[in-house]
């Protein structure tokens, strides 16, 4: 008889949520509609993989460990960094755990064993995804200044300052050097 899919279903489900999910700190930077968890985590996966395959690390599997990186706050929400000052989150170990109950228990221990290697940064792959969530975060900084926030310009320099990979680095100062738009510029031949 196959698995009971139940759980997995309602962990689809669950995931969905993520998507509704604001990253709350940007609140404090005066963005009224910042972007949800999921998109946070889209991005941050597809980084996770650049900076792998600069350091030489598994791109896939930095990319893996990125997307799963976030799904606690399902549970949690996403509490951020004054927050946590007086309400700190979940253990993202205990709370995948819960998320996982009741799966196939090959799934669940592949689960579990991803988000313990993103939290343990000690494989090359994790220290690259923890990177890329850094980056993520100071990127999205870089265009929401260029929207007019200029307070947040705090999450561009205090995720500058916790990046740890050379390609990471690179990448940052690289970003920094150009426009949210600049990208478009060149797609259509324009000078800049």
């Amino acid at each position: 008889m196959a698995d009971d899919l139940s759980q997995v279903a309602h962990f689809l489900f669950e995931a969905g949520t993520l998507k509704n999910a604001r990253r709350t700190g940007w609140w404090m930077a005066g963005v009224r509609d910042p972007e949800s968890v999921a998109e946070h985590s889209w991005r941050t996966a597809l980084i996770a993989s650049v900076i792998a395959k600069l350091e030489g690390a598994d791109p896939a599997r930095a990319a893996l460990l990125a997307v799963w990186h976030d799904t606690q706050e399902t549970r949690t929400g996403d509490v951020n960094h004054l927050g946590k000052r007086y309400a700190a989150p979940g253990d993202p170990e205990a709370v995948t755990a819960d998320q996982t109950r009741g799966m196939p228990e090959p799934l669940a221990t592949a689960v579990r064993e991803l988000v313990t290697e993103y939290e343990g940064k000690e494989t090359p792959e994790a220290v690259c995804a923890r990177d890329a969530d850094k980056l993520e975060c100071m990127l999205q900084g870089i265009e929401y200044r260029a929207q007019g926030h200029e307070h947040a310009q705090r999450w561009i320099d205090n995720s500058r300052t916790r990046l740890v990979t050379e390609s990471g680095t690179r990448l940052a100062d690289e970003l920094l050097s150009q426009g949210p738009l600049d990208w478009l510029h060149a797609a259509m031949g324009e000078k800049g």
